[in-house]
């Protein structure tokens, strides 16, 4: 039995799904890195038809997207929680086609090229920590979601910032060309909160500043603060607070009106939720050593996601949640909630309705 709850948890605040993957992936080279050797699949030609003609599928993966699609040691060889799920579709696919000894070709990919090598049909299924947005709806389709993320804050336990009313007067740093930045810029223009505002260039030296003093908090995605947090000299020094900003669906993609590959694609990543084992990919790259420095993240698995594995969708987060939820934040800011939580509660009645299908 899956260990996951299925009973849709009751949120007061609920996603602002961006409409850029909020630093999770770094930027990085323009060439389509790894394309050498690839046939894009003619115009129309659908994806299942490609594979068996070609007798391989062929997978992009990112070599930096830890824990959910990195390289670990062995060149062009993925790993990860995100690769695991789509090694499951892989056997999904040899066994739609009937294929069992399909051979699985890697192709290496950027947030700059990833969307374009699935749209040409250089690569026919990426996995790794792309955002699912109407914006990419329009470009690339989608499987049922595979994570959820929260944009939240990292801060010394005993910096007395506990949300992010608390940051009034603080220096806070972020990575530049997030939604986390342009979240974080627009409240604190708009309430005048004074908060010293820093963006750093990467993740690693968001967090540097963090761990040197020059910032009192780091705002960005939970799972990639837990990332920095198990990194630290000292862990334990550091923890993860207040109300998530912003809620990401990470999916995978694949290429538009393709209706039957995206059935293998989706009813595989259903039966590994139903199934619960899930649950052992989870605890693997997330409450257990991972290489290649066998740090634990120890990040537990939140509300959100096992509301997602339980009822699996493809969509992104309607607007008008994003709206009630953004517009709810604002106001416990602008009345000096000590706790933002507090004053999203009572945009409920109006969220849950924004969410019934």
């Amino acid at each position: 039995m899956i260990l996951i709850s299925k009973k849709p948890i009751a949120l007061a605040t609920v996603a602002i799904m961006a409409l850029g993957l909020a630093g999770c992936n770094k930027a990085s080279d323009n060439k389509a890195a790894g394309t050498e050797g690839s046939q894009p699949a003619a115009t129309g030609e659908k994806t299942l038809d490609k594979i068996k003609k070609s007798g391989e599928i062929v997978l992009g993966y990112r070599d930096s997207s830890i824990p959910f699609s990195y390289i670990a040691g062995t060149p062009n060889q993925p790993v990860g929680y995100a690769h695991d799920l789509q090694l499951k579709i892989v056997d999904a696919v040899k066994k739609q086609l009937n294929m069992p000894d399909l051979k699985v070709r890697y192709n290496l990919v950027t947030s700059q090229t990833r969307i374009p090598l699935v749209q040409n049909g250089t690569v026919d299924l990426e996995c790794g920590s792309t955002t699912n947005n109407e914006e990419r709806q329009k470009q690339v389709a989608f499987s049922n979601g595979f994570f959820e993320i929260g944009t939240r804050l990292l801060t010394a336990k005993d910096s007395g910032i506990k949300d992010f009313a608390d940051l009034k007067g603080k220096t806070l740093v972020t990575t530049a060309g997030t939604t986390s930045e342009r979240f974080i810029k627009k409240l604190n223009d708009d309430k005048k909160m004074g908060i010293n505002i820093v963006s750093a260039k990467d993740h690693g030296e968001s967090f540097l500043m963090l761990e040197s003093g020059r910032a009192a908090a780091f705002m960005m995605d939970d799972v990639l603060l837990a990332g920095e947090k198990a990194k630290a000299k000292d862990p334990n020094k550091w923890v993860i607070v207040g109300t998530p900003q912003s809620y990401e669906i990470y999916g995978c993609m694949m290429r538009k009106d393709d209706s039957e590959f995206k059935k293998v694609v989706d009813d595989a990543l259903v039966a590994t939720y139903s199934s619960g084992e899930i649950n052992d990919i989870y605890k693997k790259w997330f409450m257990s050593p991972i290489p290649p420095k066998n740090i634990n993240m120890n990040f537990q698995m939140s509300d959100n996601l096992k509301s997602l594995l339980a009822n699996p969708h493809d969509g992104a987060q309607p607007k008008d949640v994003a709206n009630a939820t953004a517009s709810a934040t604002v106001n416990a800011v602008a009345t000096g909630a000590s706790n933002v939580a507090t004053a999203v509660a009572s945009a409920s009645t109006a969220i849950a309705s924004a969410t019934k299908p």
